[in-house]
């Protein structure tokens, strides 16, 4: 009886291969026959899941931002049953941070698409789409927390939240080139919140 093959299964078993070159070589290096061989099957089994290299780009990105997501949501529900915007904002700030080894890769990769997005317009639009979504979920919170009266008088929740995302852009590159560490980051990270919440 022929093996029954998971599907999804395959797909991000060929997502995690891309990733692993596209860390490491950047996405232009991580041709179809390449990452068909980093996950162990045939160029002809790939193509079966991804009609070509820009369909599985984009899969691979939304399967990365799914399990950030994931893994952020599941770091606030471990800490926690009812979190404060702060300790969302804080959550979300510290899963965009290279911490670990799994964070740190899952940055490099998106580095590479980051690159390829100035060049590629679908990929350039599901960027902004992500970024958009990031910065209205981020000054929501921030609205929250001014209902609340926890946050900082006359703070406007739109521009602190992209604030707080380009924080986070430019801690992750200091972290990455090893000017910082990752613990002094989420440091800065908790010290720019501090000024924006009120006690």
């Amino acid at each position: 009886m022929p093996k029954r093959v998971d599907h999804e299964e395959r797909r991000r078993l060929i997502a995690e291969a891309l990733w692993r070159i596209a860390s490491t070589r950047g996405l232009e290096g991580a041709s179809l026959r390449d990452v068909a061989a980093e996950a162990g099957i045939s160029l002809g089994q790939l193509q079966h899941y991804f009609a070509g290299k820009d369909e599985m780009f984009v899969f691979a990105l939304e399967y990365i931002s799914s399990l950030g997501e994931q893994r952020i949501r599941r770091r606030i529900t471990e800490l926690t049953d009812s979190p404060t915007p702060r300790t969302v904002l804080r959550e979300c700030a510290a899963g965009m941070l290279p911490l670990d080894d799994e964070t740190r890769t899952g940055l490099l990769v998106g580095i590479a698409y980051f690159i390829r997005a100035l060049a590629d317009e679908r990929l350039r639009r599901h960027a902004q789409e992500g970024q958009t979504a990031l910065r209205a979920f981020f000054a929501d919170q921030f609205r929250q927390a001014a209902g609340n009266g926890d946050a900082a008088p006359g703070l406007d929740p739109g521009t602190e939240a992209m604030l707080l995302i380009a924080l986070t852009d430019g801690l992750t590159s200091s972290v990455l080139l090893d000017v910082i560490t990752p613990k002094e980051a989420m440091e800065l990270v908790d010290r720019h919140l501090d000024r924006l919440f009120a006690g």
